[in-house]
């Protein structure tokens, strides 16, 4: 019986997941068809519930097309590693309990998130493609100026956390939440977590005017709902994190925690999905010029001052 669970864990964790990036796909299509004023999709199924199911099975019945010219392995080999880390990254989350109780788990999540770099540049190249390289470059350029700023900013929640695993920050955070003392952090947090899962108004991979779709304008069928899948879940992941780490997760109970996680997530997720309602695409100077002349020069200051503050002034997390 036990070896029955220890098999069956990682999927209690992995389905939950999808299941939610199959309705987040569906919540975006209603929000965006509402903002529009039309209807979402309505027909499969009552309200359109089903239709996340219909676009799966379609996706996956289809005959996966492989260019005669592409690298046949990598080429099949990408789309299937982007969702294996998008996947591996939810290890250390406290769901309420993580998977792998990590003492570096902040470390572990940059880590994993900097390999999905290849797997963009690999489905780039391996499709032989001019438009699907051109969309590839430009991913991994914005994806690792981003994580830049990023870094940087996670460095100043670890000072005032005084810790690199996710259980730590809630400790810390049981009287206030960390979005208050780091509000502009945050801020510059949230729309790199935009830029960094490649969303509008930072999908600049996917500008159809000028590059089709992007890195993956080769794939069809199956392999293109992987990175679908991928991308979706990295927008969870990143929306979690960022709840875990600015929000709080109030662990007075686990019965209570979970949720409270998990509605604070979803509402940021929401709020990417306004935003790309609601904004243009900038540029891509636009896009390098914010991250390496407004938001690198800006986190390095704060990093500095964060550093140099007395450690009373910086929060002490309680013993658990």
């Amino acid at each position: 019986m036990m070896l029955l669970y220890k098999h069956l864990l990682p999927l209690l964790y992995i389905i939950p997941i999808l299941l939610a990036v199959a309705f987040l796909t569906l919540i975006e299509r209603k929000i965006l068809g509402y903002m529009q004023h039309r209807k979402g999709p309505n027909v499969v199924g009552p309200f359109g519930l089903l239709q996340p199911v219909a676009d799966g099975v379609k996706l996956f019945i289809k005959e996966p097309i492989r260019p005669s010219t592409s690298s046949q392995i990598l080429f099949v080999l990408a789309p299937t590693l982007a969702l294996t880390l998008a996947m591996i990254m939810w290890i250390p989350f406290p769901l309420p309990i993580p998977y792998s109780n990590m003492n570096l788990s902040i470390l572990f999540i940059l880590a994993i998130s900097s390999l999905t770099v290849y797997t963009i540049l690999a489905s780039g190249w391996a499709s032989n493609s001019k438009y699907a390289l051109i969309g590839a470059l430009r991913a991994v350029a914005q994806t690792i100026s981003y994580e830049v700023t990023m870094a940087l900013i996670i460095l100043c929640t670890i000072l005032m956390a005084g810790g690199f695993t996710l259980t730590v920050f809630n400790f810390t955070q049981q009287y206030t939440w960390l979005i208050i003392p780091l509000w502009p952090l945050a801020l510059m947090w949230y729309v790199s977590t935009l830029a960094e899962t490649n969303r509008a108004p930072f999908d600049l991979t996917e500008g159809e005017s000028e590059l089709v779709s992007g890195f993956n304008v080769e794939y069809a069928g199956g392999p293109f709902a992987l990175f679908f899948l991928a991308e979706y879940a990295n927008i969870l992941m990143m929306n979690t994190l960022s709840a875990v780490i600015f929000l709080g997760s109030c662990m007075t109970s686990l019965v209570t925690s979970m949720p409270t996680l998990m509605l604070k997530a979803s509402i940021l997720s929401l709020c990417f999905l306004w935003i790309r309602a609601s904004y243009p695409r900038f540029r891509y100077d636009q896009l390098m010029h914010l991250v390496w002349k407004n938001f690198l020069p800006l986190t390095l200051a704060l990093v500095i001052f964060h550093i140099s503050m007395p450690i009373s002034m910086l929060f002490t997390p309680p013993l658990p």
